[in-house]
C-alpha cells in the first residue's frame, strides 16, 4: 500500500423518490400510480428497493452506491442485484470490465442515464469506465429480461441498466471528497449546490473529479480521469411538471493491461505448457499463481535509423502494456413534464451526445509501395493492406525509403448521436390509463484507423493518431478501416396501464414498432468474410484494375440495412395481501446485427445469403413473487428465453473488435432471488443468488473440408462466458455514527467456448494435441470490505471518514471474458490455433475517503 487516507469529502443522502424506477421520464411518469399504491417496503432496506411492478426489476439506491468505494463505476454497484455479473478491470472502475445480466453479454443490455441510451451506435457496446461519478447517482434500477416500450434500443434481450442523476438540494450545499489508496490512487471530487435561487423554484448542481492510479499489475501504465457535471431544476406549478437540463463531460486516458491468452493450468508439467515467465509480451503473460500477475517492464528505446540501411521495425513500444484506450465522451440531456390538461401529461427527453475514442496497438509500416500484382508483373500503390501501411516515403527521417517502422495503429471512433423520447399520457379515469410514445434516436459513426508515429520511449506521441495523422508520398491518409455509419431509429409505441378488483390486480400491456435503419459505407475493399480490409487511403487514388486483379475482393460501396417488427409485451401483478404480490411478464425482444457484423457482410454478394445477417429475435417470460414489510422484502422469479439467431460476440484486445458468431437456436431459463432483512434497528442482512442454464440447439457449420461442411459441436451445450450459478451477500451494522459492511459474492464456472471443450496446444514438434486448460474458467469468490465513521457526533454534520477493501482476501480468479464458438483448429495440420482472451482479476486494494459537507 502506497498513499492510504488522504483528502476530504462528503457524501449525498438522497432520499428514495417514490416514483423513479423507471428510464425517461414517460416511463416514470405512466409507471407513477404503481408504485405510489405498491406494497409496504418500497423504500427498501439497506439502499435496496423491490418495486412492486410488474416485471422482475431491481433497485439500488445512493445509500448502498456510496459504500462501493470513491469513485467507482456504478456497474460494480449492481453485481449485488440477482442475475448480474460483472467483472472489473480494475479497483477503482476507471479501467473498464465486463458486464453480464442473465447470460447476456453487454451488447445485449441497454444502458442509460437520465433515459438517455449510452450503448454504443455500433456494436452496443458498454464502456463502465465513462460513467457518471457515483455521488451524483440518485439510484439505479435494473429491469431483468425486459425493457420499457419507449426505450432506445437496438438490443435489450438481457434488460436494462438505468441510472438517474441527483436534482439537488434546495439549499446552499457544498461537498467534497478526498481519496487515496494503493497503485497510488488519488481522488478529488467537488460538488456545489446552488438550493432554489429564484421565486419559481430553480436550483442547481455543478461538480467536478479528478482520478488517477497506477494499473495493478507492471508497474508502467497509468490511468487517468477528469470529469465535469451540471444540471439545471426548474419546477413548473405545483403538480410535477419540470424542465431540467443537464450536462457531463468526461475524458479518460488509461493503458491497456491485464488481458491474457488463457493459458492457465496448474495440473500440468512446464513442459506440457509454454513457457511461463511473468511479463507483458505474447510469450510469458499467462500467470498461475497470484504472485505472477505482478511484473515489472524494462524500459525501452528506440534504435536509431541508419541512412542507407533496411532497418528493420523496432519492437520497443510494441508490448501490450504499451497500447492505449483514450477516449473524450460528453452528452446534453434535457429531461421535461407538461400537464397540458387534467390527466393529459406530455413529456419529452431529448438528448446529444458526443464520443472520440481508441483502442487496439501498433503495426510495422513500410516505407515501400504494395505491389498489387505479384507473380504477373509489377504494379505497386501505397495503402493499407492487411496489417501493413505502405508509405512510399521516408518515416523515420534516415533519408531513405528502405525500412520499416514501429507506428501507433488503434481503431479510431467518433460519433453524434441526437435523440428524443416523448411520451403522450391520458388517464382515461383514475384506474385506467394510456399513453403514445415517439422515439428517435440518430446517430452519426465514423470509424477510422490513422496511424502515428511512436517516440524514443516507444510511447505514442499522440494518442488520437485522428488529430494528426501520418500520410503517404501522395499526401493520402493511410488507415485501416474508412468507413461510416448512420445508425438510425424511428419507434412508435403505445401503452395500457389498468387495476382491476379493487386495485388488486394490475395489468400493463404494451407495443412497439421499431423501424431501424443501418446506412453504411465502405471505402476500402472488403477482402474475407471475417471483415479484413484493403485500403488504399483517403482521397487515394484507387487503380482502375484493382478488382481485376483482386477479383475476391469486394469493391468499397454503401448498402442500407433496414429492420423492423411489432414487439408486444404484457405483464400482471396481484396483490394476494397488502404485503405480498405475485407478477407475470411477457416481452418480445428485437437485437438488430452490429455494423461489424453488417460490414462483413459486404464480402458477399447483394442478395446472397451472407449479405443480409439476419436480426436476433426472442420471447421472454418471467413468473415471480414479492413479500415486502417494513423490516423484511424477498423477490424469487423463474425466467425463460427463446431465441432464434442468438447472435453472440466476444472482444478481441489485440485487434480491438467484437467478434461475431450466430448460434441459432437457443433457450435459456433460470432463477433469481433476493431477502433483505432488519432484525434489530442497528442491523441488516442481504441474501441474493440465481442459476442460470442455458442450451444450443444445433451443432454450428464452420467450414468446409474436402468438399465437407464441418460442423463445431454445440448441440446441448451451454453458451460461453456466462457464470452457471451466482451466490452473495451483505450484512452491515450501523451504530451511533459506525458503519461496518461485510459483503460476498461467488461466481460460478464460465465456458470458456460454446463447444464446452477444454483449451489445447500442440507441443514443440509434435502434432499430439496436449490439454492447458479446462473447459470452463473456474468459480470464485470475492469479499469486500467497507466501514465509515461519521463526526456527526461531534458536531461535523455530514463529515465521515471510509474505508474500503476490494478483494479482501487478494483472490487470483479469470476476470472478464467474453467468451467465443470454439477453438480455431485446422484439420490438415491437427494445429490448435491461440486460445481466446480474458482479464487478470482485480487484486486486493486498500482505499480511504474523508467526506466533507456543508
Amino acid at each position: 500500500m502506497k498513499q492510504f487516507l488522504m483528502g476530504s469529502a462528503a457524501i449525498l443522502a438522497v432520499a428514495v423518490p417514490t416514483a423513479a424506477f423507471a428510464q425517461s421520464t414517460g416511463s416514470q411518469d405512466f409507471e407513477d400510480t404503481i408504485i405510489v399504491t405498491g406494497a409496504k417496503g418500497n423504500d427498501g432496506i439497506g439502499g435496496v428497493v423491490l418495486p412492486d411492478v410488474t416485471k422482475a426489476k431491481g433497485v439500488l439506491t445512493q445509500e448502498i452506491i456510496a459504500k462501493q468505494g470513491s469513485g467507482n463505476t456504478i456497474l460494480n454497484a449492481i453485481n449485488l442485484i440477482p442475475g448480474v455479473s460483472f467483472q472489473n478491470n480494475d479497483p477503482y472502475g476507471s479501467a473498464g470490465g465486463t458486464l453480464n445480466i442473465r447470460g447476456f453479454g453487454p451488447d445485449r443490455v441497454s444502458l442509460t442515464f437520465d433515459g438517455m441510451p449510452l450503448n454504443d451506435t455500433g456494436n452496443y457496446a458498454i464502456y463502465s469506465n465513462q460513467q457518471l461519478d457515483p455521488e451524483l447517482i440518485e439510484e439505479v434500477n435494473v429491469n431483468l429480461g425486459s425493457t420499457d416500450v419507449d426505450s432506445p434500443t437496438a438490443a435489450a434481450s438481457g434488460g436494462t441498466v438505468n441510472y438517474r442523476s441527483m436534482n439537488g438540494s434546495d439549499d446552499f450545499k457544498v461537498t467534497m471528497v478526498g481519496a487515496a489508496g494503493e497503485y497510488d490512487f488519488f481522488r478529488l471530487f467537488g460538488l456545489v449546490e446552488t438550493g432554489v435561487f429564484t421565486p419559481f423554484g430553480t436550483k442547481a448542481w455543478f461538480s467536478a473529479s479528478t482520478t488517477r492510479n497506477n494499473v495493478p499489475f507492471n508497474g508502467f501504465g497509468q490511468i487517468d480521469k477528469q470529469q465535469y457535471n451540471g444540471k439545471i431544476y426548474q419546477p413548473i406549478g405545483s403538480n410535477g411538471d419540470f424542465v431540467s437540463v443537464a450536462g457531463h463531460w468526461n475524458a479518460n486516458r488509461n493503458n491497456f493491461f491485464g488481458s491474457l491468452p488463457l493459458r492457465v493450468d496448474t495440473t500440468q508439467s512446464p513442459t506440457n505448457n509454454a513457457p511461463r515467465v511473468a511479463g507483458s509480451a505474447s510469450g510469458n503473460r499467462f500467470p498461475i499463481t497470484k504472485d505472477e500477475r505482478f511484473y515489472t517492464l524494462t524500459p525501452c528505446t528506440v534504435a536509431a535509423a541508419r541512412p542507407g540501411v533496411a532497418d528493420a521495425a523496432n519492437s520497443c513500444g510494441t508490448l501490450f502494456d504499451y497500447r492505449y484506450n483514450p477516449s473524450n465522451t460528453g452528452n446534453i440531456r434535457i429531461n421535461s413534464k407538461f400537464t397540458l390538461a387534467d390527466g393529459l401529461v406530455l413529456t419529452v427527453d431529448p438528448s446529444y451526445q458526443y464520443v472520440k475514442a481508441n483502442g487496439g496497438g501498433t503495426a510495422t509500416a513500410n516505407e515501400g509501395r504494395f505491389d498489387l500484382n505479384p507473380g504477373a508483373g509489377t504494379q505497386l500503390s501505397t495503402g493499407y493492406f492487411g496489417s501493413t501501411p505502405y508509405f512510399g516515403r521516408d518515416l523515420n527521417g534516415d533519408g531513405d525509403t528502405l525500412d520499416t517502422v514501429t507506428v501507433l495503429a488503434p481503431s479510431q471512433t467518433q460519433t453524434h448521436r441526437f435523440a428524443v423520447i416523448s411520451s403522450l399520457r391520458y388517464d382515461i379515469n383514475e384506474d385506467h390509463r394510456v399513453r403514445f410514445a415517439y422515439t428517435f434516436d440518430h446517430g452519426r459513426h465514423r470509424q477510422t484507423g490513422e496511424v502515428g508515429l511512436v517516440g524514443q520511449t516507444g510511447q505514442a506521441l499522440d494518442v488520437f493518431p485522428v488529430d494528426a495523422p501520418l500520410t503517404d508520398v501522395n499526401g493520402a491518409i493511410l488507415q485501416k478501416r474508412d468507413r461510416l455509419s448512420y445508425a438510425i431509429l424511428n419507434q412508435f409505441s403505445a401503452e395500457y396501464l389498468g387495476k382491476f378488483l379493487n386495485e388488486s390486480l394490475t395489468v400493463q400491456a404494451g407495443v412497439r414498432a421499431p423501424f431501424f435503419k443501418r446506412k453504411l459505407e465502405n471505402n476500402c475493399f472488403t477482402s474475407a468474410a471475417s471483415g479484413t480490409t484493403q485500403c488504399f487511403g483517403t482521397d487515394g487514388t484507387i487503380p482502375a484494375n484493382t478488382g481485376t486483379l483482386n477479383p475476391s475482393w469486394a469493391a468499397p460501396q454503401k448498402r442500407t440495412y433496414k429492420y423492423d417488427k411489432i414487439l408486444p409485451s404484457v405483464g400482471l401483478n396481484y396483490k394476494i395481501t397488502p404485503e405480498t404480490s405475485v407478477f407475470w411478464n411477457y416481452s418480445k425482444g428485437l437485437s438488430v446485427p452490429g455494423t461489424d457484423s453488417l460490414y462483413n457482410a459486404f464480402f458477399f454478394a447483394r442478395g446472397s445469403d451472407g449479405a443480409n445477417p439476419a436480426p436476433e429475435t426472442t420471447d421472454s417470460f418471467d413468473l415471480g413473487a414479492r413479500y415486502a414489510t417494513n423490516g423484511f422484502q424477498t423477490q424469487l422469479s423463474l425466467w425463460y428465453t427463446n431465441y432464434e439467431n442468438r447472435l453472440a460476440s466476444s472482444y478481441d484486445p489485440v485487434e480491438n473488435v467484437s467478434v461475431y458468431r450466430n448460434l441459432g437456436k437457443v433457450e435459456k431459463y433460470g432463477i433469481d432471488g433476493s431477502i433483505s432483512y432488519t432484525p434489530i434497528e442497528y442491523f441488516t442482512v442481504y441474501a441474493f443468488g440465481s442459476y442460470l442454464k442455458s442450451k444450443i440447439k444445433d451443432d454450428l457449420a464452420i467450414g468446409t473440408v474436402n468438399g465437407q461442411t464441418v460442423y463445431a459441436p454445440t448441440a446441448g451445450k451451454r453458451e460461453s462466458g456466462a457464470p452457471v450459478y451466482m451466490l452473495g451477500g451483505r450484512a452491515e451494522v450501523n451504530y451511533e455514527g459506525v458503519t461496518l459492511g461485510v459483503q460476498a459474492k461467488r461466481t460460478g464456472k464460465r465456458y470458456v467456448y460454446d463447444t464446452n471443450l477444454p483449451t489445447y496446444r500442440n507441443a514443440t514438434g509434435a502434432l499430439t494435441p496436449q490439454q492447458i486448460y479446462g473447459a470452463a474458467a473456474p468459480s470464485y469468490t470475492l469479499v469486500d470490505l467497507d466501514a465509515r465513521f461519521s463526526l456527526a457526533r461531534f458536531g461535523a454534520e455530514g463529515t465521515f471518514f471510509q474505508l474500503n477493501v476490494s478483494n479482501l482476501f487478494d483472490k487470483f480468479y479469470v476476470g472478464g471474458f467474453g467468451g467465443n464458438l470454439s477453438q480455431s483448429f485446422t484439420p490438415a495440420t491437427g494445429i490448435y490455433g491461440s486460445p481466446g482472451f480474458v482479464q487478470i482479476g482485480s487484486p486486493r486494494a486498500v482505499s480511504g475517503s474523508l467526506h466533507v459537507s456543508f
